[in-house]
């Protein structure tokens, strides 16, 4: 199998994104299968458009998108994404969208491709903190996910595709009193949600 990983790098106040930290800890293959790791603009139009390319290239298996909620306490396994994009805060060009939808044509919603209950029961053998969330937000990581899984389903392909929100790391939390975990731990998560798609 070939399966495409995805993180971001800094936005907003976050100038360190654990994803990007993971993307570079991810081996080439995991139990034979090929891994490749994309660090996606945190830029709601070029987003997807940066990741399409690789997407045609490659013919990924399964995509993953990871990207940072700061504030859960859990690795939180995406299960919805919804035709719509607002934000009090802009992406890093500085767009700031209100209540306006992501494809005019496209469904309302889509679920995610990967299987949740087997993500979460295998973090969980570890205790490693996890959560299945049915909001991925309104800001760029529902805008990536929707529009992969739109792509997907406009095209008929046969990928699984979600996205998985996880918390700061230590290294990357604004300060003490916010939830974190090691980026060990969230590494380590990061390669179970990949075998229970094997």
């Amino acid at each position: 199998m070939k399966i495409i990983v995805t993180g971001f790098g800094r936005f907003l106040d976050n100038e360190n994104n654990p994803t990007k930290d993971i993307l570079k800890l991810l081996p080439k293959t995991i139990l034979g299968n090929e891994i490749f790791p994309i660090e996606l603009p945190v830029i709601f139009d070029e987003c997807f458009d940066y990741l399409k390319p690789f997407i045609v290239d490659i013919d990924p298996d399964v995509i993953i998108m990871l990207g940072l909620a700061g504030g859960r306490k859990a690795i939180t396994p995406e299960r919805v994404a919804i035709n719509m994009k607002d934000t009090t805060g802009p992406d890093n060009i500085g767009y700031m969208p209100v209540d306006e939808i992501i494809d005019i044509n496209g469904k309302n919603a889509f679920f995610s491709g990967l299987p949740l209950r087997e993500i979460e029961k295998n973090l969980k053998i570890y205790n490693i903190p996890v959560k299945i969330s049915n909001s991925a937000g309104l800001y760029v990581c529902n805008n990536i996910m929707y529009k992969v899984l739109n792509y997907i389903d406009q095209n008929n392909l046969n990928i699984k595709a979600g996205f998985v929100h996880v918390p700061y790391s230590d290294e990357s939390k604004p300060n003490v009193d916010v939830f974190s975990l090691p980026i060990e731990i969230i590494y380590q998560g990061v390669i179970e949600i990949i075998k229970a798609v094997l």
